[in-house]
């Protein structure tokens, strides 16, 4: 529905998601892992650098990232997925860091203004945000 009411014409789609570090696939220990880390999908229209490795197979992408990159390759849309891999169930700024190198991307760089403050305002929106998700009994 959200592609249905823009111009295709010069649209680039770049796509951030995260799951568990024990869904990716490899040969060697998922232990050994420097966690989190960030793997690419792209569709073949992309043409800019990628920020990270390509996902190597056998590994997957589900649920609505995948979507959203299936779309785009249908409809021949310029479109990247980066996929964080990590150890924590629940977002967290190191978690959020690992997308830091996005940032320098052609794509996204006219969108930052100044990345100095970045892990500041990272860890304070992250612990505001963490007041909300508590339980008390």
């Amino acid at each position: 529905q959200v592609f249905g009411c823009m111009r295709k014409e010069g649209l680039q789609v770049t796509i951030l998601s995260t799951c568990p570090v024990a869904e990716y696939k490899t040969q060697e220990s998922t232990l050994t892992l420097p966690s989190p880390f960030l793997k690419a999908l792209k569709t073949k229209e992309f043409k800019e650098p990628l920020c990270c490795p390509l996902l190597e197979q056998p590994n997957i992408v589900r649920d609505l990232p995948a979507a959203v990159l299936s779309y785009c390759q249908v409809w021949q849309i310029p479109a990247v997925l980066y996929q964080c891999y990590t150890d924590v169930i629940k977002l967290d700024t190191v978690t959020v860091e690992a997308f830091k190198p996005l940032l320098s991307s052609e794509i996204l760089k006219s969108l930052v203004k100044d990345t100095s403050e970045s892990t500041k305002i990272l860890k304070k929106l992250l612990t505001t945000n963490e007041a909300h998700n508590n339980i008390y009994i």
